[in-house]
């Protein structure tokens, strides 16, 4: 079998104008990325850990939605100081961008990752952020932008993380309805997929792409496998999706 390893040697981005986008996220063996409680526990190995980091350590920026960012202790940074030597090999800096997405601009601002003022972070909403929120949300972060009017525009968004911040390559890590608007918006172009051998079930339960969904097995997007690898009972599958 193929080694799933992270992929560092190649830092253009596909198109001029928008970044490389992989997403990392881990799963049940029904497709599930928390109980139906929605609540995240953690379900996988240290493994599965020191991956997230060994791919956060290729990326220029990491993205993440406001559920995870509110109710996981997370700063979405590169982690301990190997995997910043690690980023500096590779012509990086030490410490990635920080991409946080709340469309309705609500955020805790005693989250963990506001704790952390390693690297700048970047909210990305839409016009549904009342003026009292952008302010608030201004005061927590280094940048606020509005991408759409009532859904995010992750096209625009996306093309401005490169021109602006020069993003070449963008870690997204969730959750399901964060990925289900960049599989359908065709700007998700690697997929890496931990499958863990937990069953949670459960109708209301997040999974891997969520939202509003393709309608039609000719519309959905289709993935070629590229490598994959068991550990203890783990899968660790790399998909590259079929443009």
């Amino acid at each position: 079998m193929n080694r799933a390893q992270p992929t560092r040697a190649r830092r253009s981005a596909p198109a001029a104008s928008l970044p490389f986008v992989f997403l990392n996220a881990a799963t049940t063996a029904d497709g599930k990325l928390a109980p139906a409680s929605r609540h995240f526990i953690p379900f996988t190995s240290k493994r599965d850990q020191e991956h997230l980091l060994e791919l956060r350590a290729t990326a220029d920026a990491v993205m993440s939605g406001a559920r995870t960012v509110d109710l996981s202790p997370v700063s979405l940074g590169p982690g301990p100081a190997k995997y910043r030597r690690e980023r500096l090999r590779h012509g990086l800096a030490e410490y990635n961008l920080r991409v946080v997405v709340s469309g309705a601009g609500t955020l805790n601002p005693q989250a963990e990752i506001f704790q952390h003022r390693h690297s700048p972070i970047i909210i990305l909403t839409t016009g549904r952020a009342r003026p009292a929120q952008l302010r608030q949300l201004r005061a927590l972060a280094d940048e606020v932008k509005v991408c759409g009017e009532r859904e995010l525009d992750f096209s625009f968004a996306l093309r401005w993380l490169r021109q602006k911040w020069n993003v070449k390559r963008l870690l997204c890590e969730g959750g399901g309805e964060i990925n289900g608007a960049l599989f359908q918006a065709g700007l998700v172009h690697e997929l890496h997929l931990t499958l863990a051998p937990v069953i949670f079930g459960g109708r209301h339960a997040p999974t891997l792409a969520d939202g509003t969904g393709f309608n039609s097995l000719a519309d959905a997007a289709r993935l070629s496998l590229k490598s994959q690898r068991r550990i203890g009972d783990e899968q660790f599958l790399v998909y590259r999706v079929r443009k």
